[in-house]
C-alpha cells in the first residue's frame, strides 16, 4: 500500500493551489478527484461538439497575483481577458447604462441618469479602492481569532486595529457599517439614480441568499470588488481557453513538483485513528494512507459525511453553516449574437462584451428574492449574462458564441415540485425574459445545458447547490469562518484541515483559502507536529 506524506480531497481550484505549494515544499502529495476532469466547479467541456463552456464558474478576477506568481501560471496557459466595458444594464425603456474600465467615460453614460452622480462615483470607486487595499493582505492571512485568545491572535488583532485607524475616520465608518447594511443602504448613500444603483447592487446578490434589502449583501458586494487579477482592482474578465484553463495551470504547476492527480476516484471516508486522520478510503474500497488530510470539499460534506462519528458542539456549529444555494447556470450555443433593443446592432457591439445584467431595479430584484423566499423559482428573475467568445474565439466555431447565464433566484428547497420536472421549463421562462430586451434571442439557440442547484450539488459535489461552501454572512466570516475558533484551516480531527471557499476568506475563484490551508499545514510539518491541530 503506497502512502504519502498528504492526501487532497478534491481537485478544486483551492485543493490543487493546495497540492502545488505543498508539493514544491517536498511533500509527497495525492490529489483525489471524483470526477472524470480536474478543477471542480471551475471548469472547460466541451458539451457539444466545437463548443466549450465554463459549465459552473465563468468570469475571472479574484485570483490572487501571489498565487499566479508563485506558481506561475501564466507559463502553464494561463492568461486573463479583461473586459470592457465592465457592465451593460438596459432597461424596459429603452435606455441603457454601460460601466466601462475608464472611470471617466463610466461617468460620462453615467450623467445622462444623473450629473450628481456621474460626479460621486470617481469619489465611490476611490473609497472602494482604498478599502481594499485594507482588506487584501488579510485574504492571504490565517485570521486571528479572539475566540481562542492565544497570544499570536491577540497581537493580529492588535495589528488589523492599528491598521484600521490608519484610514480615514469616514472610510473607517462606512467599511464598519458595510460590513451589515444592505447593498440598498449602502448605495443609497452615494447615489440617487435607480439605475446606476442597480447596477452596482448586482455584485451584492450574486450566490448570497437575499437581495438588495437583505442586510450583509454590501459585503458581497465588497467582496466582489477585491482582486486585480484583471489589471485593475475590481475589474473581471474572461480566461482564455475558458475557467478551465486556471485549474489546468494549477494541476501542471503541482505535477512539476510531482503532486500525483487521480481523477474517477471519489473519496467515500476520511480515515481517523486515534483521533488523528490516517488516510481516506474511496468509493470501491481502496484505502491510501497519509500523514496528513486536506479537504477541498465544503465543511460540511468533509465533517458531516466524511468523517465518521463526529459530535458535540463542533457538529452542531457545521450543522448550523447556511448551504442551500439559490442559483441556476444556463449554458448556451448560439448560432450568433442578440440585438439588444436598448444598443440595436447585429454585428459585435461593447452590449456583447460586457456583462449584462438583467435587473432593472433593486426592487426588482428584491421581488425575485421574495420569491426564492417562499420556495417558488423567480417569477421575474435577475439574470447576469456572458457571452466570453467574443474576446475568444476558440471557444466556439466561426460565425458561433458560446453564452453563460447565472440565474437568480432558483432555491434549492422547492415549496411544490422538483426541480428535475421543472429546470426545463424555468430555463423557458429565463430565455423569455431575456428576450423582453433582445427579441430575437430565442432564435439564436442552437444547444441549452442546464444545472439547477440539485444538479450543482450533483455534479460538482456542492452541499445545497451553494457556490459560496456556506454562506457570506457576518457570522460566517474572518474568525467565524467556518467556526469560531476554527479559522485556522485545522478541525477537531489532528491532521485533518479544511482548504475550501467555506473557509476564510470565502467563496469565488480566488486560491486564497488553499494558499492559506498550505501555509498553516507547512507550520505544522516542520514544526515535527503535522498530527496536532491545537
Amino acid at each position: 500500500m503506497t502512502s504519502y506524506d498528504a492526501v487532497i480531497v478534491g481537485a478544486g481550484h483551492n485543493g490543487l493551489v493546495t497540492a502545488a505549494y505543498l508539493a514544491r515544499a517536498g511533500l509527497r502529495v495525492l490529489v483525489l478527484e471524483r470526477r472524470h476532469i480536474v478543477g471542480g466547479a471551475c471548469v472547460t467541456e466541451e458539451l457539444w461538439p466545437g463548443y466549450k463552456i465554463s459549465t459552473a464558474a465563468y468570469l475571472c478576477g479574484l485570483l490572487q497575483a501571489p498565487i499566479i506568481h508563485d506558481l506561475e501560471l501564466k507559463r502553464f496557459g494561463y492568461e486573463i481577458l479583461p473586459k470592457d466595458p465592465a457592465f451593460f444594464s438596459p432597461f424596459p425603456d429603452g435606455r441603457a447604462l454601460f460601466v466601462w474600465q475608464d472611470n471617466a467615460r463610466t461617468a460620462v453614460e453615467i450623467s445622462r441618469f444623473s450629473p450628481k452622480d456621474a460626479r460621486r462615483y470617481p469619489e465611490y470607486e476611490a473609497f472602494l479602492e482604498r478599502l481594499a487595499e485594507f482588506v487584501e493582505p488579510w485574504l492571504l492571512r490565517s485570521p486571528p481569532d479572539p475566540v481562542r485568545r492565544r497570544a499570536g491572535d491577540v497581537l493580529g488583532l492588535a495589528r488589523m486595529g492599528w491598521q484600521a485607524m490608519r484610514l480615514p475616520a469616514s472610510d473607517f465608518v462606512r467599511a464598519f457599517r458595510m460590513a451589515t447594511q444592505s447593498a440598498r443602504d449602502f448605495l443609497d448613500g452615494w447615489f440617487e439614480s435607480p439605475e446606476l444603483k442597480a447596477s452596482l447592487a448586482t455584485d451584492g446578490v450574486i450566490g448570497a441568499r437575499g437581495g438588495p434589502s437583505t442586510p450583509g449583501t454590501a459585503y458581497v458586494l465588497f467582496h466582489h470588488c477585491m482582486g486585480q487579477a484583471a489589471g485593475k482592482r475590481g475589474l473581471w474578465g474572461f480566461v482564455r481557453g475558458g475557467m478551465g484553463m486556471i485549474t489546468q495551470a494549477l494541476a501542471e504547476a503541482a505535477r512539476r513538483h510531482s503532486a500525483q492527480i487521480r481523477t474517477d476516484a471519489e473519496v467515500a471516508q476520511i480515515l481517523v485513528r486515534d483521533g488523528a486522520a490516517a488516510g481516506v478510503v474511496l468509493a470501491g474500497g481502496e484505502e491510501i494512507t497519509s500523514r496528513v488530510v486536506i479537504s477541498n470539499a465544503d465543511p460540511k460534506h468533509t465533517l458531516l459525511d466524511l468523517v465518521p462519528s463526529l459530535d458535540g458542539d463542533f457538529r452542531r456549529e457545521i450543522e448550523t453553516i447556511h448551504t442551500e444555494g439559490v442559483a441556476m447556470k444556463i449554458n448556451l450555443a448560439l448560432d450568433g449574437l442578440p440585438e439588444f433593443r436598448a444598443a440595436p446592432g447585429r454585428g459585435e457591439g461593447p452590449q456583447h462584451r460586457a456583462t449584462i445584467h438583467i435587473g432593472p431595479t433593486m426592487e426588482y430584484i428584491d421581488r425575485a428574492w421574495d420569491d426564492a423566499k417562499a420556495g417558488r423559482p423567480s417569477t421575474e428573475p435577475f439574470l447576469e449574462v456572458t457571452i466570453p467568445s467574443t474576446y475568444d474565439s476558440t471557444l466556439a466555431p466561426p460565425g458561433k458564441h458560446v453564452m453563460n447565464i447565472f440565474v437568480q433566484y432558483a432555491p434549492y428547497r422547492l415549496a411544490a415540485g422538483s426541480w428535475d420536472t421543472l429546470k426545463e421549463t424555468y430555463a423557458d421562462r429565463v430565455i423569455d425574459t431575456l428576450s423582453e430586451y433582445a427579441p430575437d434571442f430565442p432564435r439564436r439557440i442552437l444547444h441549452r445545458h442546464i444545472l439547477s442547484p440539485v444538479d450543482l450539488e450533483r455534479e460538482f459535489g456542492l452541499t445545497g447547490g451553494d457556490i459560496f461552501h456556506g454562506g457570506m454572512t457576518l457570522d460566517r466570516l474572518f474568525f467565524m469562518r467556518p467556526a469560531p475558533g476554527w479559522a485556522d484551516y485545522r478541525t477537531p480531527v489532528r491532521a485533518l484541515y479544511l482548504c475550501g471557499s467555506g473557509t476564510h476568506p470565502g467563496g469565488g475563484v480566488m486560491g486564497a483559502p488553499g494558499h492559506n490551508a498550505a501555509r498553516e499545514v507547512l507550520n505544522d510539518w516542520r514544526h515535527a507536529r503535522p498530527r496536532v491541530s491545537r
